[in-house]
């Protein structure tokens, strides 16, 4: 049980990030700029347990039951960007919605709708810490040129850096199709010692003599999870900002 659970928390945490990601960037590509017109929305994540008509029964990471509504506007996409019907999704695939959550009735109403298949977030589970790496860092040792990433499954991952590895912050996009992960062009070069602890990073490498290293590391300049979102019941903290910084 614990490591069914274990494994809900990384699946469902990777494909927040990710999404969360194409959200910003979908937002502010059709608002020219800004933060978008998803901004400022409650987002849910987890798998589909039902689809019945325009509406999905979401299981979350916490194990609480959503309904997520759509309507001829709720814009639905499924793997880097397709278009789809809410009949195309099925049972047992990951989606991220964003719109006007409902908490008491447990529901929110979407004006986006991101999916992916049951079989990509299996390959991104079994990548994750060896072809790519997201989640918060935690500890960073500029004397060893490394890093601690604690990842959606709650792992304390010690990663490292050589002469192949640059970094970034801000940028399009994010990809993390057979779990991988990417930057698209853009975003400012830094350096490791322009990172802090507390944010958030993904990147894309290989293990090399039994550490991670990435060709890029990207640091997101928007966490994966913010006051207000489904997961942490929909409310958020007195006088703190629902939108993210």
């Amino acid at each position: 049980m614990r490591r069914r659970t274990s494994l809900a928390a990384s699946v469902l945490g990777m494909m927040l990030c990710v999404a969360v990601v194409r959200a910003q960037d979908l937002g502010e590509t059709q608002q020219g700029g800004g933060r978008g017109q998803f901004a400022g929305m409650q987002r849910v994540a987890g798998e589909v347990t039902a689809v019945a008509g325009t509406s999905l029964t979401v299981k979350t990471e916490d194990g609480a039951s959503v309904q997520v509504v759509t309507t001829d506007n709720t814009r639905v996409m499924k793997g880097r960007g397709v278009t789809v019907k809410v009949a195309d999704l099925k049972v047992g695939d990951g989606v991220m919605a964003a719109g006007m959550l409902d908490a008491p009735n447990k529901t929110l109403h979407a004006a986006i709708v991101f999916a992916t298949d049951a079989a990509q977030l299996k390959a991104m589970k079994e990548n994750l810490g060896k072809t790519y790496i997201v989640g918060k860092v935690t500890a960073i040792d500029l004397d060893s040129a490394k890093m601690t990433v604690e990842r959606p499954d709650h792992v304390a991952q010690t990663i490292g850096f050589d002469e192949t590895t640059s970094f970034k912050k801000g940028g399009r996009g994010a990809r993390m199709g057979g779990g991988e992960a990417g930057g698209e062009p853009g975003g400012e070069s830094i350096t490791l010692a322009d990172i802090q602890v507390g944010e958030y990073v993904r990147g894309t490498g290989s293990v090399k003599g039994g550490t991670f290293v990435p060709v890029e590391l990207v640091v997101m300049e928007r966490g994966p999870r913010r006051d207000g979102d489904a997961e942490s019941g929909g409310k958020a903290r007195p006088g703190s900002n629902p939108n993210p910084r």
